[in-house]
């Protein structure tokens, strides 16, 4: 049975929270960890609620463009692509979308979507990295709404979200937080927690 999308209000989207990114792989940093409690409590209030929660996964080939700006990660058919154990036992409940850039937005069948859900006032974003593949996300789903001159409050929640660290190169505290003001700038709603209710 076809989904009615013109059903859905709320939605909670969970950006990458791949092993390739938390667990295993060159790309891997496992303090990313750290957030997934947050995103599955946020997830399982969606599910009880009847409300919409769609994950990203990244999922390159290995002639991916992408692979010539970061060393090679989430390979396709790898474990690397797969969502970590704690989210993937909802896997089946969610709408999936693989992603073979840093911006799920760009992903033509996640467009689709996204424009199908006409009554949509709520979309909340988690996972990582926020400097990358969140604020990739974030502020294109903005300008678009702002375009179609619709109201859907974007909602990014510091607890939720978080990227790298490496030393002396890209230092997790200051790209999240210069993240959040370029977010904060878009119109986007940032927040310590969300209550998911």
């Amino acid at each position: 049975m076809k989904e009615n999308l013109e059903l859905i209000k709320r939605g909670l989207i969970i950006v990458d929270m791949v092993n390739g990114f938390v667990k295993e792989g060159t790309l891997a940093d496992p303090q990313i960890a750290g957030i997934i409690p947050e995103i599955e409590r946020l997830a399982l209030i969606y599910l009880e609620n009847g409300d919409k929660v769609i994950a990203f996964k990244d999922c390159h080939n290995k002639n991916s463009p992408e692979l010539n700006n970061f060393p090679a990660h989430c390979i396709e058919g790898t474990n690397e692509v797969e969502l970590v154990d704690e989210l993937k036992q909802y896997e089946d409940k969610f709408t999936v979308f693989n992603k073979n850039s840093t911006s799920g937005f760009v992903v033509p069948e996640f467009f689709d979507y996204i424009k199908g859900m006409t009554n949509l006032t709520e979309l909340v974003i988690t996972g990582c990295c926020t400097d990358i593949c969140i604020i990739n996300l974030a502020i294109p789903l903005k300008n678009f709404f702002n375009e179609i001159n619709r109201n859907v409050n974007i909602i990014v929640p510091k607890n939720a979200v978080d990227t790298y660290n490496i030393p002396d190169i890209h230092n997790r505290d200051e790209w999240n937080e210069m993240s959040f003001r370029f977010m904060k700038q878009a119109g986007i709603q940032i927040v310590k927690k969300f209550g998911g209710v």
